[in-house]
């Protein structure tokens, strides 16, 4: 796996012998988000992508990473929020997902984190609604929540299946 980003920093936040997560943290809008790295195939500035008709409306479109066609879901559009110009700190977070390989903008990756297993909470309850069902838990680091999502549950059967045809 290869993390192709120059700015992107690795902190490591706990020591001795308590289980770490190792996490690649990102932004949308206001909110942090980590994600297990092991999850992550690759991180990719925006290239060209081309819009695919009739694709369901969270997913951008199409683009050719070194031969392969991969489907790009923007995040903003997948959790309700509204769109936004990418920029130079836009970045796609390439996943692989039950053999299909997709693409996820993010407004922005900051970091690497090794953070404590138990540093990590269950959603609460206000968040443990309908669309939660892809949110880990919620890391505490400080003054900073990092809300943990699960990549492989962010879409569902019929999203993967659709996806598999774009």
């Amino acid at each position: 796996m290869s993390i192709d980003v120059e700015d992107v920093t690795d902190i490591e936040v706990a020591e001795g012998d308590q289980e770490l997560i190792q996490l690649v943290t990102f932004s949308i809008g206001e909110e942090e988000f980590g994600v297990d790295i092991l999850q992550v195939q690759e991180i990719i500035r925006t290239m060209e992508i081309t819009n695919v008709p009739r694709a369901p409306e969270f997913i951008e479109g199409v683009i050719n990473l070194r031969g392969k066609v991969i489907p790009i879901v923007d995040m903003r559009r997948r959790f309700g929020l509204q769109s936004k110009e990418h920029d130079k700190c836009t970045r796609i977070i390439v996943i692989e997902n039950d053999m299909i390989i997709v693409g996820f903008v993010v407004d922005s990756v900051s970091e690497v984190l090794r953070i404590p297993a138990n540093s990590v909470q269950p959603p609460p309850p206000v968040v443990a609604g309908m669309d939660s069902e892809y949110i880990d838990g919620v890391g505490k680091l400080g003054e900073r929540l990092l809300i943990l999502l699960n990549m492989d549950s962010l879409l569902d059967y019929t999203e993967m299946e659709a996806l598999s045809g774009v």
